[in-house]
């Protein structure tokens, strides 16, 4: 049988028969998903040297030490820690020498007697490729999406399986490991928002390229990480907290980006829902502008952008919702608070575009229902014409006939926002002239984008850089 005809008794299976691992399943919060796989199929003693549920509070504090949520990645790594440490601690000596360690643990929510919570969970690996050796690590952050409990319960143990088998059989190749975290399910059932691969088994894996890969094979129609590249959470990072998001290519990031943000940032934090409350930027790259016109996303180019913004402090998101009433969605369901997009003229001119809307049974209407409908708000930033020098702004937007009563109602209830507090000097910038002047050996390029932008720039000499 191929791997890929393996189902999820014959990967079990396969491990127990397989003498090399042995370890510990520790799960909390849906019953023992995961280690009841290894015990149905039987040879269970060749895997499992142990098996715990501390499904109290109290319990679970003692073991692992308290904090402030059950269900988080420090949790999950607390389990981690401490149960590979045993095995090492008890076993090695007497096994150590033929056996490989590790630790699996779980802690989640799945759905509850009463219904409505949100239903996800941590779960992870930590193991030994090869008896003696370092530990390596991966963690997945999954939402479950089954509305019985029995099904979530059935779908947490496929994927627990599936992570142990990957990390045993494949982890020499993540990209295949990752590919295989949902076999015998779909992404109707469960989706992957973060994959973390730590570790000597995994030195040479970006991160970054983890999560725009959960992204490509629709695994999560989403994915963030930080400034210094780690990967993060979105239901976390996003918690309670107002959300300003810029759209764009970013390649590269320039002047006119960051001009954008300031000033979106400025009106965002006078906004009475906003003031007081802790914002957090983000600019966002989807997977179209990720493409570059062709059908293939070009990695190092991906990681060329990713590393330019992290030089500049920002948290990235990229995202597969083209439709920015699914970005707005998105974000609406992890935050309460204000939600804010940033663009500019020509986006809020394609936005009034009826061609991307009639997949929706209601067309245009219902796409900026579902946009506006949590008082989101456009902050919209100007342009001018190159040649006339005329300024187009949300006063002037040239709209079709048969819509501008929908604009003018919109520009009325205040869903656009005018960035009339943008610097003259850069509505002269785009990115595709400095593009074209790194091509071309124009230096007078660096002038339209910040420092820490051109120097990374030619340091990595990005874009084709020969300086």
């Amino acid at each position: 049988m191929s791997e890929q005809d393996l189902d999820t008794h014959h990967k079990a299976l396969k491990i127990n028969l397989d003498p090399r691992w042995y370890g510990t399943f520790a799960e909390i919060g849906a019953g023992q998903e995961v280690v009841r796989w290894f015990f149905r199929v039987g040879a269970a003693a060749g895997t499992v040297a142990k098996s715990i549920s501390a499904y109290d509070m109290i319990v679970s504090d003692a073991i692992y030490g308290s904090g402030d949520r059950y269900v988080s990645r420090d949790r999950l790594q607390a389990m981690l820690d401490r149960e590979f440490m045993l095995n090492v601690d008890r076993l090695s000596e007497k096994r150590g020498d033929t056996t490989a360690f590790f630790a699996f643990a779980d802690t989640v929510v799945a759905r509850s007697f009463k219904g409505g919570n949100e239903c996800h969970g941590w779960m992870g690996i930590k193991f030994q490729s090869r008896p003696r050796d370092e530990p390596s690590q991966i963690l997945i952050h999954v939402r479950m999406l089954d509305t019985e409990a029995s099904l979530q319960q059935e779908a947490l143990g496929v994927v627990g399986v599936n992570l142990l088998y990957g990390a045993f059989f494949l982890h020499h190749e993540p990209d295949l490991l990752i590919e295989s975290l949902l076999d015998k399910l779909t992404t109707g059932r469960i989706e992957i928002d973060v994959i973390e691969f730590r570790g000597i088994e995994f030195r040479s894996v970006d991160n970054r390229l983890i999560s725009l890969k959960l992204v490509q094979l629709g695994l999560s129609g989403a994915a963030m990480f930080g400034a210094t590249g780690e990967i993060l959470q979105p239901s976390e990072a996003l918690y309670k907290k107002a959300v300003l998001v810029e759209r764009g290519s970013f390649r590269p990031p320039t002047h006119v980006n960051f001009d954008m943000l300031e000033c979106a940032l400025e009106k965002f934090s006078n906004d009475p829902a906003v003031a007081g409350k802790q914002v957090l930027p983000i600019f966002e790259l989807t997977m179209r502008n990720l493409l570059n016109g062709g059908d293939e996303i070009d990695r190092r180019d991906f990681l060329a952008r990713a590393d330019l913004l992290a030089a500049c402090g920002m948290t990235v998101l990229i995202s597969d919702y083209f439709e920015y009433y699914r970005l707005a969605a998105y974000l609406a369901w992890r935050t309460r608070e204000r939600i804010g997009i940033v663009l500019g003229v020509p986006s809020l001119s394609e936005l009034f575009d009826e061609k991307y809307y009639t997949q929706l049974p209601g067309g245009i209407l219902e796409s900026f229902g579902r946009l506006f409908k949590n008082d989101l708000k456009l902050y919209v930033y100007p342009l001018r014409d190159g040649k006339a020098k005329a300024l187009t702004t949300i006063e002037n937007l040239p709209v079709a006939p048969e819509l501008k009563k929908l604009y003018g109602y919109l520009a009325d209830r205040g869903s656009f926002v005018d960035l009339d507090n943008f610097k003259q000097e850069y509505l002269s910038i785009f990115s595709r002239d400095v593009l074209k002047k790194i091509a071309a050996g124009d230096e007078s390029w660096r002038e339209m984008v910040p420092q820490g932008v051109s120097d990374l720039i030619v340091k990595r000499r990005f874009f084709g850089y020969n300086g």
